[in-house]
């Protein structure tokens, strides 16, 4: 398991980016740049399972399935990913989440003088960090965009 590490500051206060980040119109615009189906089901309240999901290129859903480790408002979330979604079908052992169940995303907001630092940390397959390296600026690009409009 690699841990990757995304970093952007954005000209807004920290209560507007988390609630811009987390809100499912508004998530479902930032995440695009991973898949442009890309939406969630459940809660993010600490405790709460949640679904993170896309289709691909055939309709079929799919994506993790997750739980939410921590939620202070304004300042971290912290998602623990269990496993992943076939369809409605959930996947919490065996070889097809090896390296990613009980993996952790971690979201920081540090707010000095109006401007926002959102801190990403999350933990991924070896093979899949060069796909994050390169979609996760554009998506932080994006919430920054829908921040500051």
């Amino acid at each position: 398991m690699k841990k990757l590490t995304y970093s952007i500051a954005i000209n807004a206060k920290a209560e507007k980016v988390f609630s811009t980040m987390i809100a499912k119109a508004t998530y479902q615009q930032w995440t695009a740049a991973f898949n442009p189906t890309s939406t969630f089901e459940g809660g993010w309240n600490k405790g709460e399972k949640i679904h993170f999901i896309g289709t691909d290129e055939n309709g079929k859903k799919g994506g993790m399935v997750s739980r939410i480790a921590e939620n202070i408002p304004n300042q971290f979330i912290s998602i623990h990913h269990l496993g992943i979604l076939d369809g409605d079908k959930e996947i919490l052992d065996g070889p097809e989440v090896e390296g990613w169940g009980d993996a952790l995303e971690n979201y920081s907001f540090s707010e000095n003088n109006g401007v926002t630092t959102v801190t990403v940390e999350m933990d991924t397959k070896e093979d899949y960090a060069d796909y994050f390296d390169g979609t996760w600026p554009k998506a932080l690009a994006i919430l920054k965009e829908l921040c500051e409009d």
